[in-house]
């Protein structure tokens, strides 16, 4: 009898259950949802305050970077290698144009 972790009736059901191919396209699709959504959002904050243009010039430029954004964030979650680098390569922006925003908006 081997007693091993990995031999463990719970433990191959559980790896069997993630190594399911459509939890992999749920992480992605989520990926592309929410993290693109949350990208365009920040990006829009961050261009609104750090454009040195009239106000409403910046916040029009800013949400027109986002569509763009957003639409290479659904590219980029289903280009990459696996559902983490997917998040990883959209969260990582997300969250340096939100330091950006706040770092910015308290320099204001």
């Amino acid at each position: 009898m081997d007693s091993t972790p990995l031999a463990s009736p719970w433990y191959t059901r559980l790896g069997s259950f993630f190594a399911r191919p459509w939890l992999g396209v749920l992480s992605r699709s989520l990926a592309a949802i929410v993290g693109g959504y949350a990208l365009a959002a920040t990006c829009s904050m961050f261009f609104a305050v750090a454009l040195p243009i009239a106000r409403s010039q910046a916040v029009l430029t800013g949400m027109l970077v986002a569509i763009v954004l957003c639409a290479c964030a659904a590219l980029w979650a289903f280009a990459t290698r696996s559902a983490l680098r997917a998040w990883v390569g959209i969260m990582v922006p997300t969250a340096l144009f939100w330091v950006g925003t706040q770092w910015l908006g308290a320099a204001a």
